[in-house]
C-alpha cells in the first residue's frame, strides 16, 4: 500500500524537524557538559580562596576568587543561549559560591561589599552568597579569638548580626529567593552559637583581667610594707 502524496510530504517535513531539534539539543546537551566541568572549577576556586582568607594570606585569596569570578563569567557567557541550564542548580550553586567568597572577602578585609550587578549574579544566587558568607564569618571570629583580637571577632559578629537582619527583610517565597528562609534560619542558628561562645570568652578574659590586677596589687602592698 502506497503512501499518499499528502502524508509523504509530512514525513519529509517531520524528518526535518526532528533533524532540527537533534541539532539544538546536541548543542544544549554539550553547553550542560561544559556548565557541569566548569562549575565544580568555580567552586574549587572559591573554596581554596575562603580558605586563604581565614589563613590571612589575602594576595592568594584574591588571585583565587579573581580566577573563580573570570570561569563564571565565561560559564554564564556560554550558556547565555541556553537559560534553562544556565538557571540549574549547579550552575547557580557556582555561582552562589563565588558570591559567598567575595563577600567574605571584602567583610574581612573592611572593603565595600560587592554588589549583584558587579559580580553578574542572580538576585538568588547573590542572596545565598551573602547568607552563606555572614555564616563563614563565624569561622574567621574564632580564629580571632583564638589570636587575641577580640575587638576583630565582635566586628565580625556585628556583621552577622547586621546581614542577618537585612535578610529577614527579604520576605519572598522560597521560589523567589532560591530557598533563602533556611539559609537564613541556619545564620540565624550560627550567629547565636557565636555570640554566646564570644559572650563566655569576653567574660573569662576579664574575669582574668581582674585577677591579674589584683594580683598586682596585693604585690605592690606586699613589697609596700
Amino acid at each position: 500500500m502506497h503512501r499518499n502524496s499528502f502524508w509523504g510530504k509530512s514525513v519529509e517535513n517531520l524528518t526535518t524537524i526532528i533533524e532540527s531539534i537533534h541539532q539544538r539539543l546536541n548543542a544544549k546537551n554539550h553547553a550542560r557538559d561544559i556548565a557541569l566541568q566548569r562549575s565544580r572549577e568555580v567552586i574549587r576556586y572559591c573554596a581554596h580562596s575562603i580558605r586563604s582568607v581565614h589563613r590571612e594570606e589575602f594576595d592568594r585569596a584574591a588571585e583565587l576568587l579573581s580566577q573563580a569570578r573570570d570561569a563564571a563569567e565565561v560559564m554564564s557567557t556560554d550558556l547565555a543561549p541556553f537559560p534553562s541550564v544556565f538557571y540549574a542548580g549547579y550552575t547557580q550553586d557556582a555561582l552562589k559560591e563565588v558570591a559567598e567568597a567575595a563577600i567574605t572577602y571584602a567583610i574581612v578585609n573592611r572593603i565595600p561589599i560587592p554588589t549583584p550587578e558587579e559580580l553578574q549574579i542572580p538576585d538568588p544566587a547573590y542572596l545565598g552568597g551573602l547568607s552563606e558568607a555572614a555564616t563563614e564569618l563565624r569561622r574567621h571570629a574564632l580564629d580571632m579569638v583564638r589570636k587575641g583580637r577580640m575587638e576583630e571577632a565582635e566586628r565580625l559578629l556585628d556583621a552577622m548580626d547586621d546581614i542577618y537582619s537585612m535578610l529577614t527583610t527579604v520576605d519572598f517565597p522560597d521560589a523567589i529567593t532560591g530557598g533563602l528562609r533556611r539559609n537564613t534560619d541556619i545564620l540565624r542558628s550560627v550567629m547565636e552559637r557565636t555570640r554566646g561562645e564570644l559572650t563566655v570568652i569576653s567574660q573569662q578574659q576579664k574575669l582574668q583581667e581582674a585577677l591579674a590586677e589584683f594580683e598586682t596589687r596585693m604585690e605592690e602592698r606586699l613589697h609596700g610594707n
